[in-house]
C-alpha cells in the first residue's frame, strides 16, 4: 500500500470515519444541488408529467411582441435576399435558401 505511513501519523480510528464522512458530506451537497438547481425531481416527487414545469415556464418567457410582425416591410434586394424593417426601426437582412434534397441514388434496375 503507497500511503501506509499515513496510519503512523492518523490512527485509523480517526482517519478511516473521517474520510467517509467527508464523503457523505460531499454526496448530500452535490443531491441538494442537483434538487434545488432543476425542475424535473419536483415534477417526479409530485406525480406530474416530466418537464411541464419547464415547459409553462418556457412558453411564459416567449411572449408575442407588442408590435406585430405584420407591420413589418419587407424590401427583396434579389431572389433569394430580402431587407426586413421592423416597426421599431430596427433591420434585418433575411436569406432564403432552397431545402436539401436527401434521399438515397437512383436504382439501377
Amino acid at each position: 500500500m503507497i500511503n501506509s505511513k499515513m496510519w503512523l501519523v492518523v490512527q485509523p480510528t480517526i482517519g478511516i470515519p473521517l474520510f467517509l464522512g467527508g464523503v457523505a458530506v460531499g454526496s448530500f451537497a452535490v443531491h441538494l444541488a442537483i434538487v434545488s438547481n432543476t425542475s424535473w425531481v419536483g415534477d417526479f416527487l409530485s406525480g406530474k408529467e416530466m418537464g411541464s414545469t419547464q415547459t409553462a415556464s418556457i412558453e411564459a418567457q416567449v411572449q408575442p411582441a407588442s408590435a406585430p410582425l405584420a407591420d413589418a416591410k419587407v424590401y427583396p434586394t434579389s431572389s433569394d435576399e430580402m431587407i426586413v424593417v421592423l416597426p421599431d426601426g430596427r433591420m434585418g437582412k433575411a436569406v432564403l435558401k432552397t431545402p436539401l434534397a436527401l434521399g438515397s441514388s437512383p436504382s439501377t434496375d
